[in-house]
């Protein structure tokens, strides 16, 4: 994928900060009979009280596949292939393709063509424009719970996963995924404590000679937050969504922005290596002389795409292994 689609929908996804849940309990499901109402980004929507052929599009993908949910039909999902289990990787390759990276790209006859009961739109509120939803509601009822702020992914799983019907798979991969970072938290604690982050993302510019600063609750630092990881600062002027928690100075602006840093995470692809953006940081004479970096207090990150309880663990696990120096130099 290319820097500027990456950036475009990470962007894209993250503009807008949506609330909202799920209404009614599985039990008010059964006391409704076939169909409930539910809380939308779009508003009430009456679905079914138990879909048996869904339609997924976006971030409600990773999520519905996980839960194992009644699917007949996905678009692509290619920035979260690389988190996938075996398992998950094989149900997606077998599942019909109706809409590619973009909401522009859904393929209505496909839609149609699966049959679906329900169809739950992933997608931010910003690009719904790109989508007909007249003709997707003349299909089947559609439920919009799309992506908000990078550390809303938590409640937007949650969501999806229960109008699917399958609350129960949150539960269980919520409380797996929690008592992971508590496990981790009390084990860091000592070491974390009173320690400075920054953070530098992969959605700077190269080309404008940008860099991407994120701050607390963004992409690249949300899920070492649940093990105790303090970002320090904000933005200087909030924008909304991720302009709320993330930043893209000129590299110039480097040690103004990172001196404060006892030390410092950046974003590495699922494979380990840094991306063209990321490597335009560390490949820079200001960033070989922060002091974090000097005192060898420079940490690389993977999977901070996670965007479910599932993935999110492989991201506890890479920053239990990447944070484990902090705990040698402790016990010295």
């Amino acid at each position: 994928m290319s820097t500027r689609t990456r950036l475009a929908g990470a962007l894209a996804a993250a503009l807008v900060l949506v609330t909202g849940c799920g209404s009614g309990s599985s039990g008010d499901a059964e006391a409704a009979g076939e169909t409930r109402s539910f809380a939308a980004d779009d508003g009430t929507v009456t679905i079914p009280a138990d879909p048996k052929r869904v339609v997924a599009t976006g971030y409600a993908v990773p999520v519905l596949i996980e839960a194992d949910a009644a699917l007949v039909g996905i678009s692509s999902w290619q920035r979260g292939l690389a988190m996938m289990s075996p398992e998950d990787r094989e149900t997606y390759d077998g599942l019909k393709k109706i809409a590619g990276e973009t909401a522009a790209s859904t393929n209505y006859e496909a839609i149609a063509e699966a049959d679906p009961d329900l169809i739950i739109i992933g997608v931010p509120r910003p690009v719904l424009g790109d989508i007909d939803m007249k003709r997707l509601k003349s299909i089947a009822p559609v439920a919009v719970i799309g992506p908000t702020v990078p550390s809303a992914w938590r409640e937007l799983s949650k969501r999806q996963a229960d109008a699917a019907g399958r609350l129960e798979y949150f539960a269980s991969a919520k409380a797996a995924y929690d008592g992971k970072a508590a496990e981790l938290k009390a084990k860091y604690a000592d070491a974390l404590d009173g320690v400075k982050f920054g953070h530098v993302g992969a959605y700077g510019d190269v080309s404008s000679g940008t860099f991407m600063r994120e701050f607390g609750e963004s992409w690249g630092t949300n899920i070492a937050e649940d093990v105790g990881v303090t970002y320090y600062g904000e933005v200087k002027e909030k924008g909304g969504g991720s302009k709320d928690v993330s930043e893209t100075p000129s590299i110039e602006e480097l040690p103004a922005s990172l001196r404060e840093a006892d030390a410092v995470t950046y974003t590495l692809e699922p494979d380990g290596t840094p991306s063209e953006e990321v490597e335009f940081v560390l490949d820079s004479k200001l960033w070989k002389n922060l002091p974090a970096v000097k005192a060898g207090k420079a940490f690389g990150l993977r999977y901070t795409a996670a965007a479910t309880y599932k993935s999110a663990l492989l991201a506890l696990d890479d920053v239990d292994r990447t944070l484990a120096p902090l705990l040698e130099g402790e016990q010295k």
